[in-house]
This record gives structure tokens, sequence and C-alpha cells, in this order.
């Protein structure tokens, strides 16, 4: 079976999606619409923009969002996917692409999350760190005796999970894992502490606007972030978006499950091939491919 994967936040280069739109109709007809939607030119951000630039939140998420919807409709015929995942932010892609959200209130809704992300980063400092080299309960069991607010949020691969907390809170369960044996925890260079209870504003907001959204049944089942298995219900959908901001990333239980599932062939839709690296560190046998 087909699983197509869409990638999330940090996937962004310079010059993404300047071949799409000069090549194909169709994707220059969308970008000009995200560029009127957003009120602003993302396109000549994402085309000849620096590193730094493409790093604003407000740019980053709809950029990678953009790259991967529009590749997908590029593709036509092709485009037959029977599972979809997306990572993080790009659970937002994966509903565009099938068809659960529209194209439009998808870049509304994934521009809204970038906004209210950005804010709740403001509110305390906070950050995520890359834990290499130990067991999921091992780091689990680290964060929660760690005084301060830690959890595990991007299970990623096995033997590589992200957490994500207060700063103080962090280096000092970074301290802690490394004591434990872990090859690495090392403090990554983002915003915020995204997808733990640090959050809660921005899930806040972004409920409100989610509520507000009309879902339909997507054409094939949607592996979710926070479950890890096979939703379809657009009542559940919501739900689980709306959880996501604050809930931790299962990808190595999504693809456990989508290959469970039948999933044979995982090929990856957007800027970068790192979901196409995890997907072989989680089953060495699962075939990838770049769209």
């Amino acid at each position: 079976m087909k699983a197509y994967v869409f990638p999330g936040q940090g996937a962004q280069f310079t010059g993404m999606g300047k071949e799409l739109y000069e090549n194909s109709p169709l994707a220059k007809e969308l970008f000009e619409k995200a560029n009127d939607i957003l009120g602003f030119r993302i396109t000549d951000i994402m085309f000849e923009g620096t590193a730094e630039q493409l790093k604003e939140t407000k740019v980053t998420q709809p950029a990678v969002f953009l790259h991967s919807v529009i590749l997908a409709k590029t593709l036509g015929d092709d485009f037959k996917p029977e599972m979809v995942a997306g990572h993080s932010l790009g659970e937002f892609s994966a509903l565009v692409a099938a068809g659960a959200l529209t194209f439009e209130d998808g870049l509304k809704l994934v521009s809204q999350r970038a906004m209210a992300m950005q804010k709740a980063c403001e509110i305390t400092p906070s950050t995520m760190a890359a834990v290499l080299g130990l067991e999921d309960k091992i780091v689990e069991d680290i964060c929660e005796q760690t005084e301060g607010i830690v959890v595990a949020a991007n299970y990623n691969c096995p033997g590589q999970l992200v957490i994500s907390g207060e700063t103080t809170a962090v280096e000092r369960a970074c301290e802690a894992l490394k004591a434990a044996g872990a090859k690495r925890a090392l403090i990554l260079p983002v915003g915020g502490a995204f997808h733990s209870p640090m959050m809660e504003p921005a899930r806040e907001e972004l409920a409100a606007a989610i509520e507000k959204t009309q879902f339909a049944s997507p054409v094939c089942p949607v592996y979710q972030n926070v479950p890890a298995s096979a939703v379809t219900n657009p009542d559940e959908i919501k739900q689980n978006l709306i959880i996501q901001l604050t809930a931790p990333v299962k990808w190595t239980q999504s693809v456990q499950n989508m290959i469970a599932d039948g999933a044979t062939l995982f090929t990856e839709v957007g800027p970068g091939n790192v979901l196409q690296g995890l997907v072989k560190k989680i089953n060495k046998e699962a075939e990838t491919a770049s769209a």
C-alpha cells in the first residue's frame, strides 16, 4: 500500500518551491492565491530569502505547508494515497492532500497556528532538546523526576526522542539524561517548547479557529500524531488536531501502525528527506521515495 508522509517545521530551505512555481501553471496559481490569503508575498521569501527570514515562525510553517500541498496537487492522477501522515505541522498538509480540509482553510489554520505558537513562546523562556541513544521509558521517567515542566515531545524513531519544556527544566533533564547514558542530549535552536503544556495558550487560540472550520471525510485514513492510528471521522480529526499542540508527536508509533496496516512504500511530499530517514530507522525493510 502507498503511504504519503508530510514533513514539519525545520525542513525549509532557500529556493523551496521555485521550480514548481516556474514549471507548473497550477502551482503558480496556488502560490499566488497563498500570497493573497497571507497578505504578504511568502513566495519572495521562499524563493530568494535568507535562512534567517525563512526561520521566522510566520513564514516557516506556511512555507513548508505550501511546498508540500502544492507538490501533492501537481502530482495529479499519480497522487493516489492509501494512507497519509504528517509530522506535527505536516499533519495539516496531510489533511489537505487527503481532502479533509480545503487548501484555503488549511493555509489559514497553519498561519494562525504559527502566530499562536509564537505568542505562547514569548510568555515563558522555553526550549526543546534532542535525546539520542536511550530507551523511551528512561527518557520519560527522567522528565517526570525533573523539577519544572519538561516532557517527551517527539517520538521520532527508536533511540531518538525530543523533549520539551521550560528552559531550566530541559537543561536539568539533559544533564540527568547524559548521566543515564544518553549518547547526546542537545538543546535545539527552536523558538519554544512545542508539543508541551507550555503551548496551552496557543492550543486554546487554535481550538477556536479549528472549531469554526469545516472538515470533510478524507479520501484515505489519516494517521494522526495524537492517537498514532488511522482516523477518518472529521470530528475525531478536529479533536486530535486541537490536542496536538500540547501532546507528543507519536511518529515512531504512527509509522509502525501504518506498516502493520499494510504500508509498503512511504513517499515524502515536501521539502527535504528527514521523514524518509526516520521511516528507515523505524523499519529497515520499508521502501521510501521522494515525491
